[in-house]
Parts: structure tokens; C-alpha cells; sequence
């Protein structure tokens, strides 16, 4: 379990991030989603125990992890920005990691090699993005991390190789209960693999949910009437966008998907489409609508 505590952290008087709150069930998979700039790099150097917090906690199983070895050996860590010895080769680094994380698996780390068909022993630095980022997930995968901390894990990896990590990291949540903290701008990929969803925007975590429950609390409606709008519609609807097309009235709605579709049919409308967000749209609305950037797109 990952636990973040009332978390507090300002660099040069700017408060990065507030108050924040997070928790990572043990045995689940949990989503980290925000802007650029939202903070979700400092809060990931703080659950790795690299940044000490200004006030409040971070909790691996109950300990702290600020200056705490044996919690610091069980959490395995992919960077986005990936770091590795100079001139190390993977076998190398393999020996390197041997030595310092007790609980290393060379049995697991022997079939993942050949799994992931990487040549142990050529220089890491002539390795391709995807090639190094495919020997980090070997590395952390190898300790038995009983938390798996990945910063845009899939970055650079062709779907077939992405099959092959998503599973690996599936199985050891469900055999080792692994918990696992992912940030990602793929939100499509996450939608498919996350229990739980947390939306960090301005160092505060404005939304933490299952993603199932996410799901049935927002919708978009295509809605027409014959004739005028019912004037008291908008009263019992909490809109978070609208536009009209032609006779058809679209709506993003938060709330109750179920109670919105019935309150919808009762007025007897001559189309009702009740159709359920992406996490992509999700976040979009969640923040304001408009004007966020994700994966190079403008909303």
C-alpha cells in the first residue's frame, strides 16, 4: 500500500504542492493524470523517497519512506528520464542491482532477458529508447518490488513489447499484491489497465476515484425534443458543457448516470443517447473543458 499523507512541498517560496492526499490500495493499480506542470513528478520523487516533503507523510506497508533502506530496496522506480552507469552494460547493471537490493531475483531477471530478447552484454548507451526503457523494467522488475513506481512507462515501446509489460505487471499485482502508482499522458492505455484514477492539477489532487464509479458519474447526453427544451431541465441538470447541433441538444453531465437517464426519459423526448466518457474526455471536463494538451492535442 502507498500512502501520501497532507503532503506539502514549496521550491524558492512556490508551493508545488498543497495538502495533497493519495492512497494505492495494496494489490491495485492506480492512474496519476494532470497537465504539465501539475506536480506529478515531485509527488512521484516523493513516494521514491528522492524529495523530503515539507510537511505531512508518505507511507509504503506503514513505513516511512524518507531515509528508509528497507523500504527504499522493495520500490522499483521507472523514470521517464532514464539513468544508468556510464559504460555499464545490462549485465552489468544486473550484477550492480545483485548487490544492492536483497530481495534481487536472478531467475527472474534470466527470463525476462530472454523474454524481452535484449543483448545483456552490449554497452547500455548504444541500446534504443525503447531497448533501455525495456532493461529499467528488467532492473526494478528484478528487485520484487512490493511497489512499482513507473513515470511513462510506455514511452517508446511498440505495441507488442507494451502487451509484455502491462501482463508482467498484471500478474505480480495479482500473485505478489503488488501496488502500483503509473503516470502516463496515454490515457487510452490507462483506461484499460487502472483500478483507480487521481487527478492532480496545480499541486492539489482535485479527483480521486475508482475508475469504474469515475465512469458512471459522468456522461455525455444527445438529446431532442419535439419542439422547446423543457425550461426546468437545466435546473435538475449539473452541465458541465453544452452546444446544440442542428435539433439535437449535446450535454457532458456529471451525476448519477442511471437517475440522469431516467429523469431524461420522463420527459418523453424524441432522441436520447446516454453515452459514457473516455478517461480522456473525463479529464478534460474535470479540469475545465478547454484549453488542456494531451499527447500533443489541443482540447
Amino acid at each position: 500500500m502507498i500512502e501520501v499523507k497532507n503532503l506539502s512541498k514549496s521550491f524558492n517560496d512556490s508551493k508545488v504542492l498543497s495538502d495533497l492526499n493519495l492512497l494505492v490500495e495494496k494489490g491495485s493499480i492506480y492512474g496519476l493524470i494532470g497537465a504539465n506542470g501539475a506536480g506529478k513528478t515531485t509527488l512521484i520523487k516523493h513516494i521514491t523517497g528522492v524529495f523530503k516533503q515539507d510537511a505531512g507523510e508518505v507511507l509504503i506497508n506503514n513505513e516511512p519512506v524518507l531515509d528508509n533502506e528497507k523500504i527504499k530496496s522493495r520500490i522499483g522506480y521507472i523514470a521517464d528520464d532514464l539513468y544508468f552507469l556510464n559504460g555499464y552494460s545490462l549485465k552489468a547493471m544486473a550484477k550492480y542491482y545483485a548487490q544492492i537490493y536483497p530481495h534481487w531475483n536472478q531467475e527472474r531477471y534470466t527470463k525476462m532477458l530472454t523474454l524481452f530478447n535484449l543483448d545483456e552484454k552490449k554497452n547500455l548507451s548504444k541500446f534504443s529508447k525503447g531497448m533501455r526503457k525495456q532493461a529499467s523494467f528488467i532492473l526494478a522488475m528484478s528487485i520484487m518490488p512490493i511497489a512499482l513506481i513507473l513515470d511513462e512507462p510506455i514511452d517508446g515501446l511498440d505495441p507488442l513489447v507494451r502487451k509484455k509489460v502491462w501482463k508482467l505487471i498484471v500478474e505480480d499485482v495479482a500473485d505478489r499484491e503488488m501496488s502500483v502508482l503509473v503516470s502516463s499522458h496515454n490515457l487510452k492505455e490507462m483506461e484499460g489497465i487502472c483500478d483507480s484514477i487521481g487527478i492532480l492539477n496545480e499541486g492539489h489532487m482535485i479527483l480521486q476515484r475508482n475508475l469504474d464509479e469515475l465512469k458512471s458519474d459522468i456522461c455525455k447526453i444527445q438529446i431532442a425534443f419535439d419542439g422547446e427544451e423543457p425550461s426546468d431541465l437545466q435546473e435538475k441538470l449539473n452541465i458541465l458543457h453544452k452546444e446544440k447541433r442542428g435539433s439535437v441538444n449535446q450535454m457532458i453531465v456529471k451525476g448519477n448516470v442511471t437517475d440522469i437517464a431516467k429523469l431524461l426519459q420522463s420527459y418523453h423526448p424524441l432522441l436520447l443517447d446516454v453515452l459514457p466518457l473516455s478517461l480522456e474526455e473525463i479529464f478534460i471536463y474535470e479540469l475545465g473543458g478547454e484549453g488542456y494538451e494531451i499527447q500533443g492535442i489541443i482540447f
